[in-house]
């Protein structure tokens, strides 16, 4: 017989992944930052697909929210270190594209 994990489960493992999300992007760990939000975002696809429809007892639900909530913490903490990287890059990107430009309209020695 095939093991279906339920909701509570998954939400479990989302969880202590983004704990893991977070600890990457303190340390600046990219890599290891991207890995973990593929294997979040597989866990979110698998819930999106899943059957069961909140057939839940109030402690479940309750230790759903509790989840939902901590993951909603983790996913603001990861923004907090992961945005002003992002300015940065952005910033760094859009310098780039205007030499480009200012070079395919008047020449590299521009």
């Amino acid at each position: 017989m095939l093991f279906m994990p339920t909701q509570i489960s998954l939400y479990q493992e989302m969880s202590a992944l983004s704990s893991l999300m977070v600890e990457a992007a303190r340390a600046n760990d990219w890599e290891r930052l991207i890995n973990l939000e593929r294997s979040i975002a597989a866990l979110r696809n698998s819930l999106l697909h899943d059957d069961d429809i909140d057939d839940h007892s109030g402690n479940e639900l309750k230790l759903k929210s509790q989840l939902i909530q901590r993951i909603l913490a983790d996913d603001a903490e990861v923004r907090r270190h992961t945005e002003p990287w992002m300015e940065q890059l952005r910033k760094f990107l859009g310098s780039n594209a205007k030499r480009r430009a200012v070079e395919q309209a008047y020449g590299p020695d521009s």
